[in-house]
Parts: structure tokens; sequence; C-alpha cells
């Protein structure tokens, strides 16, 4: 007599879109995924499975590990997203800060960090207040209806990044076209070249010091690293793309999501209208509840036995941000939006030697950004219902919305 044994379940699809009708928040089915505790096995577009973590105390276990956990992309089995992540793999733009493993990471880190320090934020403030002021200014000009995606969210990070750069004022327009075609999917690989091609020159223009010279991180590593052969031409420009990738494609959608999610929250708009000193608590819960990272892939080099599960040496790992930013096991009652919520830090700048190095900027462009719209705009809103507003349903990449029309 053949006995037959029970067939393990097929492990889900990952990633899951987010609801057409709230773009703003990871779909109900993702954060469930952590039903079957705080690790378990997902499937990727290419057949391939990985661990998908969502457990806060087991994401954090896996992003301190730099030791049995890698980074490299290179792994045969490292968890890509989606096909787009190939051709960034492929680019060489992985070789630097996201994509690289002690020494090479802490050495790179160190040559941006003193960029982004608490201090440093601190004192562009007046400067991105006026970058913030000027936008919405030229917003106002052109009349209503207004898209807030174009004409604000985009073009705030990109001028924050130029100036962080160091982009010389009268080449912000050589600078910003392809920046913001770079985060338009069939025009993406159009755009990187450009980029690149600029960066490139811009960085021969500053060594040879012609035209007007703004001082900015590439400068910087110029005089320190380029100069003492510590850092090639080729690594500074992928430095910088990868400064400007991640300085501005994320900024730009939480204040694009945030903006709606607290409109479509009217009684959360209406609080924040009238006590400003919510803004930071605000901003803490918008990065909470948008979640916008799908999730911070890893691959395991040893194995590691985490959560009651085993880790094989060569397994792919993706943390979960979404899955942490609603753990009921650190965040109370996580399903609802709530700005008067006690500010924590969310999961979504990540944790480890690899936590975001810009997260004291962008903390201060969204505060800046939110204080300005409320304080601009009291009676903002939009004019399509949310579940007709186009955004990209998430297709692994971040989520973002490709137009949002506002009145005031």
């Amino acid at each position: 007599m053949t006995i037959s044994t029970p067939q393990a379940a097929e492990p889900p699809t990952y990633p899951i879109p987010r609801s057409s009708s709230c773009p703003y928040r990871p779909a109900a089915e993702h954060v469930a995924l952590r039903e079957s505790g705080p690790m378990s096995k997902v499937k990727l577009y290419n057949g391939r499975t990985a661990w998908l973590v969502t457990g806060a105390a087991e994401a954090r276990a896996i992003l301190s590990d730099y030791r049995r956990v890698s980074i490299r992309p290179y792994h045969g089995n490292f968890p890509l997203l989606n096909e787009e992540f190939e051709k960034v793999v492929d680019s060489g733009y992985a070789d630097v800060l996201f994509g690289v493993d002690p020494p090479i990471h802490t050495k790179q880190r160190q040559m941006i960090m003193p960029s982004f320090t608490l201090r440093r934020a601190a004192l562009l403030r007046t400067d991105i207040q006026r970058i913030v002021d000027d936008t919405l200014d030229e917003m106002v000009a052109k009349g209503q209806p207004a898209d807030l995606v174009s004409q604000f969210a985009q073009p705030v990070p990109s001028a924050v990044m130029a100036l962080i750069l160091g982009v010389p004022w009268e080449e912000h327009a050589d600078f910003e076209i392809p920046a913001h075609k770079l985060f338009v999917p069939e025009l993406a690989d159009e755009a990187t070249d450009e980029l690149g091609e600029y960066l490139d020159g811009l960085i021969g223009r500053k060594e040879s010091g012609t035209g007007t010279q703004r001082k900015g991180l590439i400068d910087d590593l110029i005089v320190d690293y380029l100069h003492h052969d510590e850092l090639t031409r080729s690594e500074l420009v992928h430095i910088a793309m990868a400064m400007l990738v991640a300085g501005t494609d994320t900024t730009t959608n939480v204040i694009s999501l945030g903006t709606l999610a607290l409109l479509d929250h009217p009684e959360q708009w209406t609080a924040l209208r009238e006590d400003l000193n919510l803004i930071p608590a605000a901003v803490e819960e918008i990065l909470r509840y948008v979640s916008l990272v799908e999730a911070f892939a890893r691959v395991a080099v040893e194995d590691i036995d985490l959560g009651g599960q085993v880790i094989k040496a060569g397994d792919g790992i993706l943390i979960s941000c979404a899955g942490v930013n609603f753990d009921p096991l650190a965040v109370d009652e996580p399903g609802r939006f709530d700005i008067r919520r006690q500010a924590r830090p969310s999961f979504s700048f990540s944790h480890g030697i690899h936590r975001c190095p810009g997260d004291n900027l962008a903390r201060l462009e969204l505060d800046i950004a939110f204080r300005s719209l409320v304080e601009r705009f009291p009676d903002l809103k939009s004019t399509l219902p949310t579940d007709q507003i186009p955004h990209n349903n998430n297709d692994g990449t971040l989520e973002r919305l490709y137009e949002l029309p506002v009145v005031w």
C-alpha cells in the first residue's frame, strides 16, 4: 500500500500589489503574510524562493548580521523583485554603497557621511525652505488645478539633491530634466546614460575650475578622495548617481503618497492644520504607514538559526518594510493611521550598517514640505477619487503616484 504524504503549500507570490483603492498603504494580504510566523517562504517572479522576514526583532537581527548576511547582488540566489533590478545589477551601480559589504561599504560610507550628519542637515533648513517656497509660488502662479506630483513632490527633492551634490544653479535644467526622466520606466535607461554623462562632465569642470562653482558633496569627494587616488572617476559618478536616486525618488513618493493619505483622512489633516507641532510625529507615521520600500534584499552566506527557522547559506532573504512597520509586537494598532501616535523612528530607512545615510536630510525635507503645504493650503483637496489616481500598483519597485491633481 502506498502512503501519500501531504504536499507543502505553494509559497505565495511576492511582491503583492497594493490595492488600487488605497495606493498609499501595503495590501492587507501583504501584512497577513506574518500570520504563519515572523519568517516565511515566498516565490519571486523568476520562480526562485526567498525568506520573507516580517517580524521586527528578526528583521533587526538579519540587518545587523553583516558577517553571515551579504548585500552583494551577484550571489546566485540573491532575491531580485523584478527584471528591472537585473538591469541595475548589470549597470555597475550595485558596486557602490547599496550593493557592497564591508570593508568596501565602510570606506564608501565614511566618504559621504560628513555631508549627511544631523548638523549638516540642519544648516540646510533655510535653503530647503526657500526651494519649497519658490516651488509652491510657481505652482500657485500656474493656477488650479495643479499636479502635486510634477509641480511639487518631484522638483523639491531634485533641487535639494542638486544643492547637496554641488550642481551649479545655471546647470540645474541639464541636471533636473534627466533626473525627472530617471523615474519614468520607459525613459529610465536613456536618463541613466544622460545623467552619467552629465555627472562625468560636471566632475571634469569642477576639477578644472571652469564655470561657476557651487560646493557640494562632489567637490568634497574630488578633493579628499579622487585626487588622492582613493576613488576612481567611474566610482565617483556611480556614487553621485546613487545619492541622486536614493535622495529624490523616495522623498518624492513619500510627499505625494503621504499627502494623499492625509487628505483621505480629513480628521488627520485638520489636526495637523490646527497644531503644526504634530508635524514631526506625522512624518514618522507617514513613513511607517506608506512603507514605501517593498523590501530590503540580502543573501545568507552562512546558516542562520532565527525565528524558529534555519536560513541556509545561499538562501535569499527579503526583509519586508511593511511587515516590520505593521508588526503588532512593535506598533499598537498598526492598521490605524494616526499622526498623534507617539513618534518613534519607523523601519523605512532600514537598520544596521546599511541604514539610509540621508535619513536626517529626508526627515528635514519632509518636515518642511508637509508644514508648508498645510500652512499655504489649509483647504487642499484632491480632485480625483483615490481609486482613480494613477499609480504603479507596486511591481516591486517603489510605490509611486503618477499624478495627484489638487485644488486649494
